[in-house]
């Protein structure tokens, strides 16, 4: 556990400090159990404002250097929220203390956790009452949700963010059907629920490759939330396809798995289009990969539209915070500005490539309207040829899906292109 506590403190000093935790696909080779070093690092980040909040209580001469105040935070976690023996997170917090060169700190955070442990309801009944330390989201992101969904439903919105996610596969029905799958799983003791045409929640997540049929490329991992895009889009045999920002490859493979079509799925960041490709060779299926800024058609297109386009674009992926919480803690309010200025323009660059009559599918994992419904309402107000579709399929009329036990966050807006533009418009 030393070495593990040692590199989720890393990488939660890492956020501390504004930058990305360090992927580490290397961590099992490196001594460190990879499961547990996610639990840390995922765990301290969804509590991160009432861990900071307690630790606050405890460091009365402010906190401490930032990958010591990571260590306590990890330290602290395991105490409010795992199973762990207490006086094993405490000693291996000590290890891991003078492993990362804090030896003359070993009794300060030997100290603090103790103190910790004997005043524990105390400490956690003079938590102060910010939005921070009770919804462990920035002060920003909570004001901002409770102003567009009112204070209700931002709480569901918020204590879903904290919460673990949900694993869902999605059936690959070009390598079998929903069926087979459902018995496959049962077979292995994994319990599911059927939340859509193909999408299986499982009771517990486990890993990838336990999953049965997942070597054969019968099942990938996909949020239910995010299955709804290649339904939505609805290609059929024949279309020619665009995925804009396509990487890492969940809704591009989806689209083929669906119908015969012929699919471009276009990534400015080549390394990340790599995933793509791989997914395709593991389910069978071949997409077109280009990679170049999709801002810029006249570096890539080839001058024949596309009858349907999927955008899935750059956001602050504050819908999907269970899975990445580092994210609600790097972004910060004037950021949304910034993503709604690059969402346009990507709507603007892609609309002309879209054939009269066809489909364009914007979609964001976001839940702030300054990302969503209002890049939306500007882009329609800019194009007389575009116009909002129905999605009967979508639990939600407004385009916002809103995380569930059920799925993620997501904002979906349909938009059909005028054969040309209406008279006076």
């Amino acid at each position: 556990m030393n070495a593990t506590q040692q590199a989720a403190a890393r990488d939660v000093a890492e956020v501390l400090a504004g930058r990305r935790a360090a992927a580490r696909s290397g961590a099992a080779a490196a001594g460190i159990d990879p499961a547990m070093h996610t639990d840390l690092v995922a765990g301290t980040l969804r509590q991160l404002g009432p861990l900071r909040a307690v630790l606050d209580q405890l460091a009365r001469r402010g906190r401490p250097e930032r990958l010591l105040e990571a260590v306590l935070l990890v330290g602290l976690y395991q105490l409010r929220a795992t199973r762990a023996a207490p006086h094993a997170v405490v000693g291996f917090a000590v290890e891991a203390t003078r492993g990362l060169g804090f030896a003359h700190a070993a009794g300060f955070v030997n100290a603090t956790l103790r103190r910790y442990l004997r005043e524990r309801d105390a400490l956690e009944a003079a938590m102060p009452a910010t939005a921070q330390a009770r919804w462990s989201h920035p002060a920003w992101w909570v004001a901002r949700l409770e102003a567009e969904l009112g204070e209700a439903r931002a709480a569901g919105v918020l204590a879903e963010g904290n919460r673990h996610p949900p694993m869902t596969v999605r059936v690959n029905v070009r390598r079998g059907d929903v069926a087979t799958a459902r018995a496959a799983l049962d077979a292995a003791g994994h319990g599911h629920d059927v939340t859509g045409p193909t999408a299986l929640r499982l009771h517990r997540p486990v890993p990838t490759r336990t999953l049965p049929g997942w070597a054969e490329g019968r099942l990938s991992v996909q949020d239910r939330g995010a299955q709804y895009a290649a339904e939505l889009l609805d290609a059929q045999a024949g279309d020619r396809v665009l995925d804009a920002c396509a990487a890492p490859g969940g809704k591009a493979m989806h689209l083929l798995e669906r119908a015969d079509i012929a699919l471009t799925a276009l990534d400015h960041d080549a390394e990340r289009l790599r995933q793509v490709a791989e997914q395709g060779h593991r389910l069978g299926l071949a997409p077109h990969c280009i990679a170049a800024d999709a801002t810029d058609p006249g570096r890539w297109w080839d001058g024949r539209a596309f009858d349907r386009i999927l955008l899935d674009a750059p956001c602050s992926a504050s819908g999907i915070v269970r899975r990445h919480p580092d994210a609600k803690w790097l972004r910060r309010e004037s950021d949304l500005a910034q993503f709604a200025q690059q969402q346009g323009a990507l709507l603007d660059a892609l609309w002309g490539l879209l054939k009269p009559g066809g489909t364009f599918l914007y979609a964001t994992c976001s839940v702030f309207d300054a990302e969503n419904a209002h890049v939306v309402q500007a882009f329609t107000a800019r194009h007389a040829d575009a116009r909002r579709a129905a999605m009967p399929c979508l639990p939600a009329p407004d385009g916002r899906l809103l995380p569930t036990a059920e799925h993620d966050g997501f904002f979906y807006a349909l938009l059909h292109r005028l054969p040309s533009a209406p008279p006076g418009d």
